[in-house]
């Protein structure tokens, strides 16, 4: 399913407030629509990511102290500490956000908004049934060394001028007075682009041809970005976090085209390996029926009235059998073979005091063997060929092919 942007209003969300939102794609980089509506009638999406507007962020940086910052609770209280003197609320008012891989004793970026107007707007989302995967900002500052970002805004009675760099995101009314506050510096290498309705204005106010960008596909941009404000009492559980980067690493790796190769290497992998284990298979079958049956063939041959073969192994064993019978000589299933065989093997001094052969089973009575006698016994007669198994005062010895 499509994801879907929302940007919520700055006033406190409900119902009928309406909701900037713009559809994406499965590949989570091509715009498929945009528009603004009701919380009821804002697209499916199977993912909403909340775009918080500019206006409602402040940024600042702050340099973590040294150590193990702890759990949540202690890093926000540490933050409410570094920020106070900076802050025109009180610091229990506003919800921070650390930039994407904060480190101790590193210096950092921390976005502030409103608490309760961006509990609000979350809220509200999850009340209609939008489950929020993430919190992006709207505008961000820039890593060091990346070039600037300069966007022509609103309306032409307000237009605006925000410029995201390393030091931070400046929003500033579109005219003369704020390109002056700016500077010529930022502006040489700035990556800029106009909303369609201020474009002209931007390019008389800045002298050059800037790339018309609507509004939606600045959203697109921001949800890209590693940004994710939802931290600290807006934080889902461990297990969310973990489902949702997981979610966002299988889109990446479905549909970003830098990863367009090694999709295609893991298909030809997993075609390869699916053909070799068939050309295996088939390969051992193959073996294993040429076996059966020149087996087979053996019996039938050598036993020419044999004319069904259902186990030739045991069948071979029973001809054998019945030809030794029908020419006087002694199988392995007879009565003295079995008795050479316990002669051989019983303890010494045991003597059975009873006896009762049949069918190629012979029945002992009176040994009276302890289990390690048993043991050792069973162990003495596998070898030539037969079992033995105590059954109460009985021994039963019997060959292993009459099974």
């Amino acid at each position: 399913m499509p994801a879907l942007i929302v940007r919520p209003p700055l006033s406190p969300a409900h119902a009928g407030v309406e909701h900037g939102w713009a559809l994406l794609a499965d590949d989570g980089r091509t715009l498929l629509s945009h528009g603004s509506a009701p919380l009821a009638l804002l697209p499916a999406g199977d993912e909403v990511t909340v775009l918080v507007p500019g206006a409602a962020l402040s940024w600042h940086t702050v340099t973590l102290p040294q150590g193990n910052l702890g759990g949540a609770a202690r890093l926000r209280s540490v933050l409410d500490g570094l920020l106070e003197e900076r802050l025109l609320d009180e610091p229990e008012a506003l919800h921070f956000a650390l930039e994407p891989g904060a480190k101790p004793g590193a210096t950092v970026w921390v976005a502030a908004s409103q608490r309760i107007a961006l509990r609000a707007a979350v809220q509200a989302l999850e009340a209609a049934g939008r489950r929020v995967t993430r919190i992006v900002p709207e505008f961000a500052p820039q890593p060091d060394g990346a070039p600037a970002l300069l966007f022509a805004t609103g309306e032409p009675e307000a237009a605006q001028l925000t410029i995201c760099d390393a030091s931070g995101v400046a929003t500033l009314p579109l005219n003369a007075a704020g390109l002056a506050l700016v500077g010529s510096a930022p502006l040489d290498t700035a990556v800029a682009s106009a909303e369609p309705a201020v474009a002209a204005m931007a390019e008389a106010l800045l002298g050059q041809r800037l790339p018309i960008a609507q509004a939606p596909e600045r959203w697109l941009q921001a949800a890209r970005a590693p940004w994710d404000l939802a931290q600290f009492d807006l934080a889902s559980s461990g297990r969310a976090r973990a489902g949702k980067k997981f979610s966002a690493l299988l889109q990446t790796l479905r549909h970003a085209p830098q990863w367009r190769a090694a999709r295609w290497g893991a298909v030809a992998l997993v075609l390869a390996q699916l053909i070799g284990l068939n050309a295996w298979a088939w390969k051992e079958r193959s073996a294993l029926d040429a076996k059966r049956g020149s087996i087979n063939a053996m019996l039938t041959q050598t036993f020419p009235s044999v004319k069904l073969v259902v186990d030739a192994p045991v069948q071979m064993a029973r001809e054998v059998a019945v030809l030794q019978q029908a020419t006087g000589g002694v199988a392995a299933l007879d009565l003295e073979p079995m008795l050479v065989a316990l002669a051989a093997s019983l303890p010494r001094g045991r003597v059975p005091n009873a006896l009762d052969y049949s069918a190629g089973q012979l029945r002992l009575r009176g040994l009276n063997l302890s289990a390690d006698e048993l043991t050792g016994l069973s162990n003495t007669l596998a070898p030539r060929g037969y079992s033995a198994r105590s059954e109460g005062d009985l021994l039963l010895v019997q060959a292993e092919a009459t099974r």
